[in-house]
């Protein structure tokens, strides 16, 4: 049986503390099902989704429990899971196979991502880009190898793939602006790279003494949470986002550089004079 627990916290200034306060609701329609090894919601929270280690994908309305899409393949365990923005579709990964996408309405397969020779897939999150396209981003091991594939959700192509680290992934997270990605490993790493071309921002070695089990960015996607099996919580600062993936800073220098050859063209003669002989 699985219990609702809501996050309860204080109101007014100063020192407030949290906490996790159970509710007397139970979720019936899960009662007996067994270890979850996934559970998101969707982004407005009106849909719940559930992967569970005997295979079963359970997708909900929430609150209302009513069912949206049933599926069971008992050979193999669902992995990971995620919901479009715009809670059109949902892709799964699962222990071995392709990545499975399901359109939300129509509860009908739309896509069966294929992997590479060599590659076991294993996170997957959407990503709503500045332009309102969504691209799905997966994570794969090839070899010694973690790298990050991206998928065009329209023809549904794959558009991408880099190498990112030599360590195992265990979480992973897009930024809510969706210029970032976020990748922690079993040695306790983390990296984050541009989602745009996959390019290394920053990279913290030994982030954590153990496994990164949890990444989430803050809503101006200038830090990152990342946990550990070694029960420590860690910030790091990413920076102040992009504006639709484009530094102002470079436009600036060739504004102020135009001035100056602008000024030194009307003054040349005034110029030339104040040089020595």
């Amino acid at each position: 049986m699985y219990w609702l627990y809501r996050w309860e916290s204080q109101e007014g200034e100063g020192l407030q503390n949290l906490s996790l306060e159970p509710d007397q609701e139970a979720l019936a329609e899960l009662k007996e099902d067994g270890l979850q090894l996934a559970i998101s919601f969707s982004q407005e929270g009106s849909i719940l989704a559930i992967g569970g280690e005997d295979g079963h994908l359970r997708v909900f309305k929430w609150p209302a429990m009513a069912p949206v899409l049933t599926e069971t393949d008992t050979k193999t365990s669902i992995k990971d899971l995620t919901i479009s923005s715009d809670e059109r579709f949902i892709a799964v990964n699962r222990s071995s196979g392709p990545c499975r996408v399901w359109d939300l309405q129509s509860s009908e397969v739309v896509a069966s991502l294929p992997r590479e020779a060599g590659e076991m897939f294993g996170f997957c999150r959407f990503c709503n880009k500045a332009d309102n396209s969504h691209v799905l981003f997966i994570t794969a091991m090839e070899g010694d190898y973690g790298k990050i594939v991206s998928w065009n959700t329209t023809s549904w192509t794959r558009t991408g793939s880099k190498k990112i680290t030599r360590e195992a992934i265990s979480a992973f997270a897009v930024s809510p602006n969706g210029a970032l990605l976020a990748i922690g490993t079993i040695e306790g790493s983390v990296v984050i790279v541009d989602s745009k071309d996959m390019r290394t921002l920053v990279t913290v070695k030994k982030a954590h003494l153990g496994v990164v089990t949890t990444l989430s960015f803050s809503q101006d996607s200038r830090t990152l949470l990342s946990t550990s099996f070694d029960s420590t919580a860690r910030v790091t600062y990413v920076g102040s986002p992009k504006s639709n993936g484009t530094s102002i800073w470079p436009i600036l220098l060739v504004i102020i550089l135009a001035v100056l050859v602008y000024y030194c063209m009307q003054h040349k003669e005034d110029i030339l004079a104040m040089l020595p002989r």
